[in-house]
């Protein structure tokens, strides 16, 4: 079905789901995202750590989502006239941390590498400054990008930046297990103990989130959560998020050897999946308020 085609069938319909992001070319869109909140992630989780090799991967992440973005938007020229609207637009915010990131990452990276000894050099303390600004910002718009969105309900929550905000420190964890399984650096430093708080707090406001869109009394909001449990993204919700990113990775911590490496870099790559998939269905599950709320049936 070509794009008019599926234009007219949505229009027909009561609840029109967007496909602007999460579909076809769309989904580059949610791959940004989804990079960048594990790049910010992973430099907070790798400062903490004192892990290079994380700062390293986190750079790389947030150099591979910024791509994914620019290849979203077709003509990479036009991030440019998007970041001079900062006031009124998150995605302009999104952008200027990005690359405040990109810029102050970049400093600190070469200095480290190149002069190890001078940590608390003018250059090394610059880079690290910008670097933590962008970080901020790229942990925090992406939540705010989706509940600017007034015209999609379920998008619309005060607890969705809190969740993307959370999803970005259960894949900076995630990331750190990977690495910490390659490298030995930061092994046995509590990161799965800490992987199981915070997928904790990441399963809390998804839940939070998903029973007030149910008993909001928007009707449209009611649809997307219909959507994600019981409709078209229930395998993708169940089978990609649930079973993945969820009981695979518990289920590995439950085994024998569950902090070899082996075992540690599975489960940072499952849960880093299942988070993916999480952001995939619920960008896939907003759904427009009706143009027109239909009747109600007649009671027999």
């Amino acid at each position: 079905m070509n794009r008019y085609d599926q234009l007219i069938v949505d229009l027909r319909g009561d609840y029109r789901p967007q496909r602007e992001w999460g579909v076809g070319r769309g989904v580059l869109m949610v791959v940004g995202h989804f990079l960048v909140g594990v790049a910010g992630g992973t430099w907070v989780m790798a400062s903490i750590y004192g892990v290079t090799a994380g700062l390293a991967v986190a750079y790389v992440l947030a150099a591979l989502g910024a791509l994914a973005h620019l290849a979203y938007l077709g003509r990479p020229e036009r991030a440019l006239g998007m970041m001079r609207r900062f006031r009124t637009s998150w995605i302009a915010r999104g952008f200027i941390g990005l690359t405040l990131f990109l810029i102050g990452g970049g400093i600190y990276l070469a200095a480290l590498l190149l002069a190890p000894d001078d940590v608390a050099g003018p250059v090394t303390r610059t880079g690290q400054v910008i670097a933590a600004v962008g970080t901020v910002v790229i942990i925090g718009y992406m939540g705010f990008c989706y509940t600017a969105s007034k015209a999609i309900p379920f998008w619309h929550s005060p607890l969705h930046p809190a969740l993307y905000i959370a999803f970005a420190f259960r894949g900076g964890v995630a990331a750190l297990l990977v690495i910490s399984a390659v490298t030995g650096v930061a092994s046995g430093a509590g990161l799965l103990e800490m992987w199981i708080g915070v997928t904790t707090v990441v399963a809390l406001f998804f839940a939070l989130e998903i029973q007030g869109a149910w008993s909001g009394g928007n009707v449209a909001a009611r649809w997307s959560v219909r959507d994600i449990l019981a409709g078209r993204l229930a395998l993708l919700f169940y089978g990609g998020t649930l079973a993945l990113g969820l009981i695979v990775p518990l289920a590995l911590l439950l085994v024998p050897g569950a902090h070899s490496p082996a075992a540690m870099a599975l489960v940072g790559l499952t849960s880093a999946a299942g988070d993916f998939f999480m952001k995939l269905a619920t960008v896939r599950a907003g759904v427009y308020l009706p143009l027109v709320m239909p009747a109600r049936r007649q009671r027999a």
